[in-house]
Protein backbone atom coordinates (compact mmCIF):
# COMPACT_ATOMS: atom_id res chain seq x y z
CA UNK A 1 0.00 0.00 0.00
CA UNK A 2 0.84 3.38 -0.53
CA UNK A 3 0.68 5.83 1.59
CA UNK A 4 0.23 9.89 0.97
CA UNK A 5 -0.76 12.47 3.18
CA UNK A 6 -0.89 16.28 4.28
CA UNK A 7 0.67 17.90 7.12
CA UNK A 8 -0.11 20.91 8.66
CA UNK A 9 -2.60 22.36 11.95
CA UNK A 10 -4.96 22.42 12.51
CA UNK A 11 -6.44 20.73 9.56
CA UNK A 12 -10.36 21.38 10.24
CA UNK A 13 -10.24 23.40 6.74
CA UNK A 14 -8.84 20.81 4.69
CA UNK A 15 -10.29 18.92 1.43
CA UNK A 16 -7.82 16.93 0.52
CA UNK A 17 -7.90 13.93 2.22
CA UNK A 18 -11.86 13.79 0.53
CA UNK A 19 -10.03 14.88 -2.37
CA UNK A 20 -7.87 12.22 -3.15
CA UNK A 21 -9.96 9.38 -1.32
CA UNK A 22 -12.36 10.54 -4.00
CA UNK A 23 -10.02 10.66 -6.77
CA UNK A 24 -8.08 6.93 -5.87
CA UNK A 25 -12.26 5.60 -6.01
CA UNK A 26 -13.12 7.04 -9.29
CA UNK A 27 -9.96 6.01 -10.70
CA UNK A 28 -9.89 2.69 -9.82
CA UNK A 29 -6.66 3.55 -7.55
CA UNK A 30 -6.88 0.35 -4.84
CA UNK A 31 -3.14 0.70 -3.73
CA UNK A 32 -3.35 4.10 -2.63
CA UNK A 33 -4.33 6.02 0.96
CA UNK A 34 -4.20 9.64 1.95
CA UNK A 35 -4.37 10.91 5.12
CA UNK A 36 -4.05 14.08 7.30
CA UNK A 37 -1.72 14.70 9.59
CA UNK A 38 -2.42 17.21 12.40
CA UNK A 39 0.80 17.85 13.88
CA UNK A 40 1.33 21.16 16.46
CA UNK A 41 5.21 21.28 15.69
CA UNK A 42 6.61 20.55 12.27
CA UNK A 43 9.62 18.53 14.49
CA UNK A 44 6.23 15.97 14.71
CA UNK A 45 7.58 15.33 11.25
CA UNK A 46 10.37 12.83 12.74
CA UNK A 47 8.03 11.10 14.01
CA UNK A 48 5.39 10.55 11.32
CA UNK A 49 8.35 9.54 8.82
CA UNK A 50 9.79 7.15 11.32
CA UNK A 51 6.65 5.16 11.81
CA UNK A 52 5.36 5.65 8.83
CA UNK A 53 7.70 4.16 6.02
CA UNK A 54 4.95 3.21 2.97
CA UNK A 55 4.86 6.93 3.12
CA UNK A 56 5.52 7.86 -0.51
CA UNK A 57 4.61 11.46 -0.34
CA UNK A 58 2.80 14.25 1.42
CA UNK A 59 1.94 17.68 0.89
CA UNK A 60 2.30 20.77 3.34
CA UNK A 61 -0.01 23.45 4.65
CA UNK A 62 -0.48 26.40 6.73
CA UNK A 63 1.48 27.04 8.84
CA UNK A 64 4.79 24.75 7.76
CA UNK A 65 5.39 25.67 4.32
CA UNK A 66 8.72 27.47 5.13
CA UNK A 67 9.51 25.57 8.06
CA UNK A 68 9.79 22.02 6.57
CA UNK A 69 12.29 22.90 3.95
CA UNK A 70 14.85 21.78 6.86
CA UNK A 71 13.96 18.76 6.20
CA UNK A 72 14.17 18.59 2.68
CA UNK A 73 17.02 16.60 0.69
CA UNK A 74 16.70 18.34 -1.82
CA UNK A 75 14.57 21.38 -3.81
CA UNK A 76 13.20 21.97 -7.48
CA UNK A 77 14.12 25.48 -8.80
CA UNK A 78 10.73 26.62 -7.65
CA UNK A 79 11.08 25.62 -4.03
CA UNK A 80 14.61 27.26 -4.08
CA UNK A 81 13.61 31.05 -5.75
CA UNK A 82 9.87 30.77 -3.69
CA UNK A 83 11.65 29.74 -0.15
CA UNK A 84 8.47 27.66 0.35
CA UNK A 85 7.26 24.42 -0.28
CA UNK A 86 4.09 22.23 -0.63
CA UNK A 87 4.70 19.02 -1.82
CA UNK A 88 7.17 16.40 -0.82
CA UNK A 89 7.87 13.53 -2.83
CA UNK A 90 9.93 10.44 -0.71
CA UNK A 91 12.48 8.30 -2.89
CA UNK A 92 15.15 5.96 -1.71
CA UNK A 93 15.28 7.73 1.97
CA UNK A 94 15.39 11.22 0.07
CA UNK A 95 12.68 13.94 0.40
CA UNK A 96 12.47 15.71 -2.68
CA UNK A 97 10.46 19.18 -2.19
CA UNK A 98 8.28 21.07 -4.76
CA UNK A 99 6.28 24.13 -4.60
CA UNK A 100 2.79 22.95 -6.75
CA UNK A 101 1.16 25.90 -5.75
CA UNK A 102 2.96 28.29 -8.10
CA UNK A 103 1.37 26.23 -10.96
CA UNK A 104 -2.17 26.08 -9.27
CA UNK A 105 -2.33 30.11 -8.62
CA UNK A 106 -0.83 30.98 -12.02
CA UNK A 107 -3.27 28.66 -14.05
CA UNK A 108 -6.59 29.75 -11.64
CA UNK A 109 -5.47 33.40 -11.86
CA UNK A 110 -4.32 34.56 -15.44
CA UNK A 111 -7.97 34.08 -17.46
CA UNK A 112 -9.50 36.49 -14.73
CA UNK A 113 -7.09 39.35 -15.26
CA UNK A 114 -7.62 42.63 -17.00
CA UNK A 115 -5.01 44.92 -18.06
CA UNK A 116 -6.05 47.20 -15.25
CA UNK A 117 -5.17 44.73 -12.52
CA UNK A 118 -1.08 45.35 -13.14
CA UNK A 119 -0.74 46.57 -9.27
CA UNK A 120 -1.27 43.92 -6.41
CA UNK A 121 -2.03 43.93 -2.66
CA UNK A 122 -0.66 40.64 -0.86
CA UNK A 123 -2.39 40.03 2.56
CA UNK A 124 0.10 37.75 4.72
CA UNK A 125 3.82 37.01 4.35
CA UNK A 126 3.83 33.21 4.66
CA UNK A 127 4.98 30.72 2.83
CA UNK A 128 1.70 30.36 0.72
CA UNK A 129 2.60 34.29 0.18
CA UNK A 130 5.87 33.89 -1.42
CA UNK A 131 4.58 31.33 -4.13
CA UNK A 132 2.29 33.97 -4.84
CA UNK A 133 4.64 36.74 -5.42
CA UNK A 134 6.74 34.56 -7.31
CA UNK A 135 4.08 34.70 -9.82
CA UNK A 136 2.96 38.26 -9.97
CA UNK A 137 6.81 38.53 -10.63
CA UNK A 138 6.89 36.26 -13.28
CA UNK A 139 3.71 38.32 -15.25
CA UNK A 140 5.12 41.92 -14.27
CA UNK A 141 2.41 42.79 -11.89
CA UNK A 142 3.88 44.95 -9.22
CA UNK A 143 2.81 43.81 -5.73
CA UNK A 144 3.09 45.04 -2.27
CA UNK A 145 2.59 43.01 0.90
CA UNK A 146 0.31 44.29 3.55
CA UNK A 147 0.39 43.13 7.09
CA UNK A 148 -0.09 44.10 10.40
CA UNK A 149 3.16 46.34 10.56
CA UNK A 150 4.63 48.70 8.22
CA UNK A 151 7.90 47.96 6.40
CA UNK A 152 9.67 48.61 3.19
CA UNK A 153 7.68 47.33 0.40
CA UNK A 154 4.98 46.33 2.86
CA UNK A 155 1.66 48.09 3.62
CA UNK A 156 0.11 47.89 7.26
CA UNK A 157 -3.63 47.53 7.58
CA UNK A 158 -3.90 51.13 8.72
CA UNK A 159 -2.43 52.42 5.76
CA UNK A 160 -4.74 50.92 3.17
CA UNK A 161 -6.38 54.41 2.17
CA UNK A 162 -8.37 55.93 -0.55
CA UNK A 163 -4.96 56.87 -3.21
CA UNK A 164 -3.84 52.94 -2.07
CA UNK A 165 -6.86 51.30 -2.69
CA UNK A 166 -7.60 52.79 -5.98
CA UNK A 167 -4.06 52.46 -7.49
CA UNK A 168 -4.16 48.44 -6.18
CA UNK A 169 -6.92 46.76 -8.28
CA UNK A 170 -6.17 43.45 -7.68
CA UNK A 171 -6.14 41.67 -3.65
CA UNK A 172 -4.91 38.51 -3.07
CA UNK A 173 -5.70 37.17 0.62
CA UNK A 174 -2.96 34.62 1.22
CA UNK A 175 -4.10 34.45 5.55
CA UNK A 176 -5.84 31.82 7.04
CA UNK A 177 -8.74 34.30 8.03
CA UNK A 178 -12.10 33.42 7.31
CA UNK A 179 -11.08 29.89 6.86
CA UNK A 180 -13.77 27.59 8.20
CA UNK A 181 -14.49 27.23 10.83
CA UNK A 182 -13.55 30.53 11.54
CA UNK A 183 -15.86 31.27 8.48
CA UNK A 184 -16.93 35.32 10.09
CA UNK A 185 -13.35 36.36 9.74
CA UNK A 186 -11.62 38.54 7.10
CA UNK A 187 -8.83 40.58 6.98
CA UNK A 188 -9.24 44.18 7.69
CA UNK A 189 -8.95 46.09 4.85
CA UNK A 190 -11.45 49.14 3.78
CA UNK A 191 -13.86 46.98 1.74
CA UNK A 192 -16.54 50.37 1.34
CA UNK A 193 -13.27 51.51 -0.96
CA UNK A 194 -13.64 48.76 -3.37
CA UNK A 195 -15.28 49.12 -7.07
CA UNK A 196 -16.22 46.56 -10.03
CA UNK A 197 -12.50 47.76 -11.26
CA UNK A 198 -10.74 45.26 -8.33
CA UNK A 199 -10.72 41.73 -7.99
CA UNK A 200 -10.31 39.65 -5.16
CA UNK A 201 -8.45 36.16 -4.85
CA UNK A 202 -8.91 34.00 -1.58
CA UNK A 203 -6.54 31.09 -1.25
CA UNK A 204 -9.44 29.76 0.78
CA UNK A 205 -11.34 27.27 -1.05
CA UNK A 206 -13.50 26.08 2.10
CA UNK A 207 -16.15 28.06 2.30
CA UNK A 208 -16.23 28.74 -1.28
CA UNK A 209 -17.35 32.21 -0.39
CA UNK A 210 -15.60 33.49 2.36
CA UNK A 211 -16.59 37.06 4.31
CA UNK A 212 -13.50 38.56 2.49
CA UNK A 213 -15.07 37.94 -0.90
CA UNK A 214 -18.15 38.34 0.29
CA UNK A 215 -17.82 41.65 0.97
CA UNK A 216 -16.02 42.64 -2.08
CA UNK A 217 -19.08 41.27 -4.35
CA UNK A 218 -21.33 43.52 -2.60
CA UNK A 219 -19.38 46.68 -3.67
CA UNK A 220 -19.20 45.33 -7.47
CA UNK A 221 -15.49 43.92 -7.49
CA UNK A 222 -15.46 40.36 -9.03
CA UNK A 223 -14.10 37.70 -6.68
CA UNK A 224 -12.59 34.24 -6.89
CA UNK A 225 -11.90 31.18 -4.43
CA UNK A 226 -8.90 29.26 -4.04
CA UNK A 227 -10.93 25.67 -5.60
CA UNK A 228 -9.47 25.73 -9.09
CA UNK A 229 -6.12 26.27 -7.49
CA UNK A 230 -6.48 23.29 -5.22
CA UNK A 231 -7.52 21.34 -7.91
CA UNK A 232 -4.23 21.96 -9.96
CA UNK A 233 -1.64 21.86 -7.02
CA UNK A 234 -3.33 18.66 -5.87
CA UNK A 235 -3.08 17.43 -9.44
CA UNK A 236 0.27 18.22 -9.55
CA UNK A 237 1.54 16.55 -7.22
CA UNK A 238 -0.02 13.48 -8.10
CA UNK A 239 1.88 14.01 -11.28
CA UNK A 240 5.46 14.00 -9.14
CA UNK A 241 4.58 11.11 -6.71
CA UNK A 242 4.15 9.21 -9.99
CA UNK A 243 6.71 10.69 -11.85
Amino acid sequence: MKRYGLIGYPLTHSLSQQYFTNKFSEEGIEDCIYERFSIPSIQDLHAILDNHKDLCGFNITIPYKKEVLVFLTEGSKAVEEVGACNCVKIEDGKLIGYNTDVIGFENSLVPFLKPTHNKALVLGTGGAALAIVYVLEKLGINYAYVSRTAAAGQFSYNNLDADVMAEYSLIINTTPLGMFPNIEACPDIPYSLLTPSHHLFDLTYNPAESTFLAKGKQMGATIQNGQQMFVEQAEQSWRIWNS
